[in-house]
């Protein structure tokens, strides 16, 4: 065991090196490979180490942030009805649908079958913008429609996990409070802070430390009011996009961010979200998995099918196998229901089996078979 521990780091950094070198030669998504790795570890021994655990937390709220600050928020302020049509059906169809299986066919109870329609009903920000970065997209139409719908879908999520369990708290107001103050400060202040010649172009970079601690503080005034941060980081990421691209020709801070991200701080993330996968209890309950697994999918489809053939007709078989994708809010809707005594230990390696083959298995084949046309629709 001490010597699984002293290990760890090494296969970690190792498997991060190997899975981009697979995404390159395969041409598939980098988070779905790192998902696969960290299944496999996670079933033959390895568990995620603290600082796993919190790097791959930070690792998902960087990576809202970095989805935010892609958003093209005049676009969004005038596609707000394609965005919201989308990502709200992706949310709510799933969420009825899964809730009656589990509640009146499973026999689950009203608990667990309410977190098992929350779980199963997230479109995962991380992996959606992960994918579009890799595909180039996001400065595309098709891509900030697709990350605006995902973002509204995940709103939906945590508000109504919200909404049905937290009890609010002084920690939860202060939580709200602190970061809509921080939020509107550093959107107010950013630019000065961006343009400031005694910070700028500095190997020490300061920029993107000031975005990482408070990146950090929202995560610490979360956990005290039990939510979670994934709100607040999309908002400042989207807030501070227009002084991104005006700083993007000089000081290119978004590129940092994203290049520090990418190498090594979100593989983390998604290699642990694939070890916390138990494939004996998932074999074990395989045949609810299985339907668990087609629900999720096809409520997806029927939710929002009519929609994206509306707006995004072209593409509109990989928006919704997009949208059908899962990992951070299923997980944690997953693990707050098993650490609340709603959920026993298999019906969370259920959910959470679905979750990570949700992430993994429409991303596949969205990028196998349905490579998007966007040349056409390219922003400048």
């Amino acid at each position: 065991m001490y010597i699984n521990e002293l290990a760890l780091p090494l296969i970690i950094a190792s498997v991060i090196f190997f899975s981009s070198i697979l995404s390159i030669r395969l041409g598939i998504s980098v988070a779905i490979i790192e998902i696969t790795f960290g299944a496999i570890l996670g079933n033959v021994g390895f568990k995620p180490q603290d600082w796993m655990i919190y790097l791959a937390n930070f690792g998902g709220i960087l990576l809202t942030y970095l989805a935010g600050s892609e958003i093209d928020a005049k676009l969004f302020r005038t596609k707000f009805k394609p965005s919201f049509l989308i990502g709200f059906f992706s949310f709510f169809a799933p969420f009825i649908m899964v809730f009656l299986f589990t509640y009146f066919v499973l026999g689950w109870q009203l608990e667990a079958a309410m977190i098992a329609g929350i779980a199963l009903s997230t479109t995962s920000l991380a992996v959606v913008y992960s994918v579009l970065v890799e595909m180039g997209l996001t400065k595309t139409y098709l891509g900030k429609i697709i990350m605006a719908s995902t973002f509204v879908t995940d709103m939906g999520t945590a508000l109504s996990l919200s909404i049905l369990f937290f009890k609010p708290t002084l920690y939860t107001l202060l939580f709200l409070i602190v970061s809509t103050l921080v939020i509107i400060l550093l959107q107010r202040f950013s630019l000065f802070l961006l343009r400031n010649h005694t910070m700028a172009n500095k190997v020490i970079e300061p920029e993107i430390k000031l975005i990482f601690a408070i990146l950090i503080l929202f995560m610490f005034l979360a956990k005290l009011g039990e939510q979670h941060a994934i709100l607040p980081a999309f908002v400042l990421g989207m807030l501070m996009s227009k002084h991104f691209k005006e700083e993007r020709k000089t000081f290119v801070i978004s590129r940092k961010l994203r290049t520090i991200a990418y190498a090594f701080i979100t593989p983390i993330f998604f290699i642990v979200g694939g070890m916390k996968v138990s494939i004996l209890l998932i074999i074990g309950a395989f045949g609810i998995f299985v339907i668990l697994f087609l629900l999720k999918l096809i409520s997806k489809f029927l939710g929002i099918w009519v929609f994206v053939t509306k707006y995004l007709k072209e593409n509109r078989m990989y928006t919704t196998l997009l949208m059908s994708t899962g990992l951070t809010f299923g997980t944690i809707s997953s693990l707050f229901g098993l650490q609340s005594g709603y959920i026993n230990e298999t019906q969370y390696s259920v959910l959470v089996g679905v979750v990570i083959a949700s992430a993994v298995i429409p991303t596949f084949i969205a990028q196998r078979w349905y490579i998007p046309k966007y040349e056409e629709d390219k922003l400048s």
